[in-house]
């Protein structure tokens, strides 16, 4: 209900906000390479040589692609693209500005059109869930699409919209953890008991987050997208940058908490089942023996999980040479370090808050369904 009522209260009002970015009336359209030659253009300053000198010309691909409407146009590929790139059959995407004051009209390149193999992948893998864990890994892809859903009907543009990002972080991920954990693993008290787990780990994720930022005194534009998009927000768009690295912290944690903690539900239920006169304390310190494990494998997950993401940045900061220390606790770097470290010590927070409130619920409850049928796939 609280969350229901953050979503209600910074739900974004109107349209997406005008940005200049894209012309209106700007079409995409699809075409199949039909062939392409290497030309002279002007040089720009993506071309600066090694000596910080702008060439007067450089070799640019002009690609030959034919419409759905049997229409040939030609365009010129973006920097570093090469005849190879794109062969005859290709299929790309074609930027289609329409003509304005008697102007002629004008095609550009957009981008390779990756829809099938995209496609063809997201398929394969949506085949491969459901034939390994069926139904409920079924029902699992359809938690991840609601709550792709949630992203990009509310989280996304309320940020945009200058929502408080406290607010929309904790009220989007709460709506997402609750349909994803019903909806995969059925209702039931161990699922419950998990999801009291997460929330109480999204509660300390956050928390930390904010405490993070503010001690480390980090600053809203770290890097050359951040950059753009506060140019583009204009006067709010520190504020909202804000909002955006609280919700990623946020976000990024829920996917692991929502693993370990009915992970821990789900053991503390079976170590009930197999010994129905253990006390809740008991039951407690036979989980944690479980989650300790967990605990040491899963902050290996998230900390590599960011290492992974921000791979181009730590090459970049490799490339400059500074000190370690330096580069460390330059900003954005340290934001990934807070990122990083607030989410790790939720998750192991997380992990006996849950294993009690699920010993609790498992003494607590009667013998039944209530209980079974709902294990997590994991294994110890």
């Amino acid at each position: 209900m609280a969350a229901a009522f953050g979503v209600a209260l910074t739900w974004p009002g109107g349209g997406a906000p005008s940005t200049g970015l894209v012309d209106a009336g700007t079409t995409y359209v699809g075409a199949q390479v039909v062939g392409s030659t290497v030309r002279s253009c002007d040089g720009t300053i993506e071309d600066v040589l090694p000596d910080g000198t702008v060439p007067q010309t450089v070799d640019c691909l002009e690609v030959t692609a034919r419409t759905a409407s049997g229409r040939e146009v030609q365009v010129l590929a973006t920097g570093g693209t090469e005849a190879g790139d794109v062969p005859p059959g290709t299929h790309v995407l074609l930027q289609h500005y329409p003509p304005a004051d008697g102007d002629p009209e004008v095609w550009a390149w957009h981008d390779v059109d990756r829809t099938l193999p995209l496609g063809t992948f997201a398929l394969a893998f949506a085949l491969v869930t459901t034939l390994v864990a069926g139904l409920r890994g079924l029902r699992a892809l359809l938690g991840l699409g609601l709550a792709f859903a949630v992203l990009g009907a509310y989280v996304l543009p309320a940020l945009v919209a200058g929502q408080d990002g406290l607010v929309v972080a904790l009220s989007g991920s709460t709506v997402i953890v609750v349909v994803v954990l019903y909806l995969a693993h059925g209702v039931s008290v161990r699922t419950t008991t998990a999801l009291v787990g997460t929330l109480l780990g999204v509660a300390m994720v956050t928390g930390l987050g904010v405490l993070g930022a503010h001690a480390a005194r980090l600053q809203p534009v770290t890097s050359e997208d951040t950059f753009a998009l506060a140019r583009v927000l204009g006067a709010d768009g520190t504020d909202v940058l804000r909002g955006v690295f609280l919700c990623g912290v946020v976000l990024a944690g829920i996917g692991v908490l929502n693993d370990v903690t009915i992970t821990q539900a789900s053991a503390v239920w079976e170590l009930r089942a197999a010994d129905p006169s253990a006390s809740w304390r008991t039951l407690t310190a036979r989980g944690m023996r479980i989650g300790r494990d967990h605990i040491a494998s899963t902050v290996y997950t998230i900390a590599f999980a960011y290492a992974g993401a921000s791979l181009p940045l730590l090459l970049l900061l490799e490339l400059y040479q500074q000190p370690v220390l330096v580069t460390l606790t330059s900003g954005a770097f340290a934001e990934e370090i807070v990122r990083t470290l607030a989410g790790a010590t939720g998750l192991v927070l997380a992990i006996p808050l849950t294993t009690v409130v699920a010993a609790v619920a498992a003494v607590s409850a009667p013998p039944g369904p209530a209980g079974e049928g709902h294990a997590h796939g994991h294994g110890h």
